[in-house]
């Protein structure tokens, strides 16, 4: 089958799309024909050899977090035919390949109202945004919260999730690239100065300078809280107004994920992909992310 490797960590060039064996399914898994993958700024960081402490990668490393597909032959609770999304383990092999070998358990039958392949931008992203609202913040109805940077896929989803949940919705992001109750562009606008009433929740998706991070706290209530994606850089926390800040790491898990295909599929959620690239120009796609804003969800086809 091919496949898109890298055998040392490097900038895009170490890509290869190239021939391999085709995977034979392990306990707990089952053999996925990939329809298609995503592109998520983790795969380049893990091969450029940025991530080696926390996402350990065996080399050759195939990348691609995100996989959507369709179940190869029967077991571990599925039947051939039956189409899957998922978020692979982040240290396994990925979805950059005709065919790939995924646990059972993280997967969750794909929604059938977008193409198949276009699934493949919803579960690391939409995972992120979930988990970071409902896990963490604890978002309730008639909350306030303030998105920053939500121009970003993440940023995309949470806005969506959040307004589902009857949350009053505050976006930072380029104008006209959110919905929300209250947008702020950055480019022209102060963000802190811009929030005149305090907010519940702020979700950080911007990879802000320290200084503009801990600024954010002073726009949230006493006991709120700060949840912040960007994991190199610590959430800042105010003691004395009890408000906690919490480093968000996603994790996958293929109940949520259910709850989001079943948003999708009842019109409650959108997916939005920015653009489709095939797999053999996988490593355009790298070099496109390194020096420049991709142009929304990047979906990989296979």
């Amino acid at each position: 089958m091919k496949a898109v490797r890298f055998h040392e960590y490097g900038d895009p060039s170490v890509l290869r799309f190239e021939d391999v064996e085709q995977p034979a399914p392990g306990a707990g898994q089952v053999l996925l024909r990939v329809a298609g993958t995503s592109f998520n700024g983790v795969d380049g960081n893990i091969r450029a050899g940025f991530m080696q402490g926390p996402i350990p990668v065996t080399l050759p490393h195939t990348p691609g977090l995100d996989v959507a597909g369709t179940v190869v032959a029967d077991g571990e609770g599925f039947t051939a035919g039956d189409t899957v999304v998922g978020f692979l383990p982040m240290t396994g092999t990925g979805a950059s390949a005709e065919f790939v070998a995924a646990p059972a358990d993280i997967l969750a039958a794909a929604p059938t109202s977008i193409p198949l392949a276009d699934a493949a931008a919803l579960p690391t992203v939409g995972l992120t945004a979930w988990q970071a609202l409902f896990d963490h913040a604890k978002l309730t109805a008639g909350q306030r919260v303030l998105i920053n940077g939500a121009g970003g896929a993440v940023g995309g989803y949470a806005v969506q999730l959040a307004k589902n949940a009857g949350a009053y919705v505050i976006a930072t992001a380029g104008p006209g690239s959110a919905t929300a109750d209250e947008i702020i562009d950055h480019h022209t606008t102060d963000v802190i100065t811009a929030v005149t009433e305090p907010v519940d929740v702020v979700l950080n998706l911007a990879p802000v300078e320290p200084a503009k991070l801990a600024g954010l706290l002073t726009v949230i209530r006493p006991g709120g809280i700060l949840v912040n994606t960007t994991v190199w850089m610590p959430a800042p926390s105010d003691d004395e107004r009890d408000v906690r800040g919490i480093n968000l790491f996603v994790r996958s898990d293929a109940r949520q994920l259910a709850q989001l295909v079943a948003m999708v599929d009842a019109g409650e959620l959108r997916v939005e992909v920015g653009q489709r690239v095939p797999l053999a120009e996988l490593a355009t796609v790298h070099a496109q992310a390194a020096g420049a804003t991709l142009p929304g969800k990047t979906v990989i086809t296979v």
